[in-house]
């Protein structure tokens, strides 16, 4: 599979007019020549505007609805967003003097704000467009592991310095496994949708891995394991490529930034990195765990993130990615027994299909759980 630029498709005169008028709100150059929608993404309505300006040049900007159903003060993930933004773009002018249009940066409203309301509701920002850059929705190749978890790890180095109770915590208990388990337990006995009687066996897999769901908040309460400032959605396709190297550039889709563990950031990008199949692919024969790959990411992310872990943190990372893996595979089965009320979908049973893909993934993991322990430990005891 070839890197490819986020899914995008035409728009009609209504959603253009959308476009037209939540862009021009928005202190950006030039004049407004056309609008597309990005349809990548489960949370957020994204779109891309792009304008040209008085010498003829035109600049793309994205521009993102928040998804109030998801995040219930939009405004709070706006106040982080912003604070992290600042941070990081001010550590990294300090290093290289000049950004080159290479972080993430926001666009402030023509009142000052850097958020906006959109003519029917709700709150808007706008990013600049990061060009030159590609995603990629699975990783192919070492390379592209080892990039990815050195992004994530640069990243977390970057607001490593900066307190955690200058974030807000947008969506609470976000990373409590125990609650997410207790929560799909409840559902699971009163049944809403009437599904509860078809996922026997996945109800049953994660009864079976009950014990595993508070390891990490054990050490977080005890101070074993501290709170720090986390991206919280640590997909491959989340760090943006640059197209000519290779390496990567930018970590991108910060909402869900908040205070929390690195294990739940490094587990996240290990789930969605180490197996060759999409996270809702029906054919669980393909889900696999490739230790090139994962031997990669504690490489790359050990690089980066070596100057501030700890070792209690460090022996976690192979068990973060079993903790991550079992906690997404529950909330796909929660919200698949709730009605699909939280992540998008696309077929029906889609939930369900993520689910699955977990739940295999953890089988997986748990089968190679000793020799990813003792590559972690040969990698940080030689950094």
């Amino acid at each position: 599979m070839s890197p490819s630029p986020s899914p995008v498709s035409q728009v009609d005169a209504e959603v253009l007019d959308l476009i037209t008028r939540i862009s021009n709100q928005f202190a950006i150059e030039g004049e407004f020549v056309a609008g597309e929608e990005i349809q990548s993404g489960h949370i957020n309505s994204t779109y891309r505007a792009t304008f040209e300006a008085a010498d003829g040049s035109r600049h793309r900007y994205i521009l993102q609805r928040i998804n109030e159903k998801v995040f219930k003060d939009p405004l709070a993930v706006m106040r982080n967003v912003e604070c992290v933004t600042r941070h990081i773009n001010w550590k990294v002018l300090r290093v290289k003097k000049d950004l080159g249009g290479q972080t993430l940066n926001l666009y402030p409203g023509r009142g000052g704000r850097f958020w906006v309301s959109g003519p029917g509701g709700g709150v808007w920002r706008c990013y600049n467009c990061i060009e030159g850059c590609h995603t990629y929705d699975i990783v192919e190749n070492t390379r592209q592991a080892f990039q990815a978890a050195r992004a994530f790890g640069s990243f977390q180095d970057l607001v490593s310095d900066l307190p955690p109770d200058e974030l807000e915590e947008t969506i609470p208990a976000f990373h409590d496994t125990r609650r997410r388990y207790q929560r799909l337990m409840e559902v699971a006995e009163a049944d809403p949708s009437g599904r509860a009687g078809s996922v026997a066996a996945e109800l049953e897999f994660v009864r079976s891995h009950e014990a595993d769901v508070g390891r990490v908040l054990d050490g977080l309460a005890s101070g074993e394991i501290p709170q720090r400032i986390t991206h919280n959605d640590t997909k491959i396709n989340n760090v943006m490529i640059d197209e000519e190297t290779d390496e990567a550039v930018c970590v991108i889709d910060l909402d869900t930034v908040m205070p929390g563990s690195v294990l739940y950031d490094f587990g996240d990008l290990v789930r969605t990195a180490v197996s060759p199949a999409a996270e809702d692919e029906r054919d669980l024969s393909k889900v696999a765990l490739r230790m090139p790959m994962f031997e990669a990411l504690v490489e790359g992310y050990l690089e980066s993130a070596k100057d501030f872990l700890r070792e209690e943190e460090a022996a976690l990372l192979a068990f973060s990615a079993k903790l991550i893996t079992l906690e997404i595979g529950i909330r796909f089965l929660t919200d698949h027994l709730e009605g699909d009320v939280y992540f998008k979908t696309r077929r029906p049973d889609h939930n369900l299909d993520r689910c699955r893909t977990q739940f295999r993934l953890v089988e997986e993991i748990d089968a190679h759980l000793p020799a990813m322990e003792k590559f972690v430990g040969k990698v940080w005891r030689g950094r």
